[in-house]
């Protein structure tokens, strides 16, 4: 049924005792203006749910339009997460590695942890924003990744 819904696709990293971790997600979700808070679920299955249990926060580059293959790319399983980043243009961010060419990103401080069924909700207050390309973002439906 939710395959039906168009959600935004970002790729939330983090950075653990210098390894680099991320995957792509559609449950990253706005919560609270004032403080800025952001929320995304996490598969307790997932190589990056402990590190960034661990590491105390996390980035989220919100994909562009023209970044179908990126998603693609960190939604794949198994993966070291060494093997992920060969290819990928990033900048270093505070909390994990940004992916060059997003709509914008994220940097959030974890504040709380959500225990949900096979998931973990981590709420993140928003520390730093940033604007990138300008043009369509990423929406997931249907099975494929779209424009919009």
């Amino acid at each position: 049924m939710m395959r039906r819904f168009p959600a935004p696709v970002a790729v939330v990293t983090t950075k653990l005792d210098g390894e680099r971790f991320g995957l792509t997600v559609g449950s990253l979700v706005s919560l609270s203006l004032e403080p800025p808070l952001v929320g995304v679920s996490i598969g307790k299955d997932s190589s990056s749910h402990e590190p960034i249990r661990l590491a105390g926060g996390w980035a989220a580059s919100l994909l562009s339009g023209s970044q179908p293959a990126l998603a693609q790319h960190f939604a794949r399983s198994g993966v070291p997460p060494v093997a992920l980043w060969v290819g990928v243009e990033v900048r270093d961010g505070s909390r994990g590695p940004l992916l060059e060419g997003a709509a914008g990103w994220l940097e959030c401080r974890t504040v709380v942890e959500h225990d949900v069924g096979d998931h973990t909700i981590f709420v993140g207050e928003v520390e730093s924003t940033e604007l990138g390309a300008t043009g369509d973002g990423l929406v997931y439906r249907g099975g494929g990744y779209h424009p919009a």
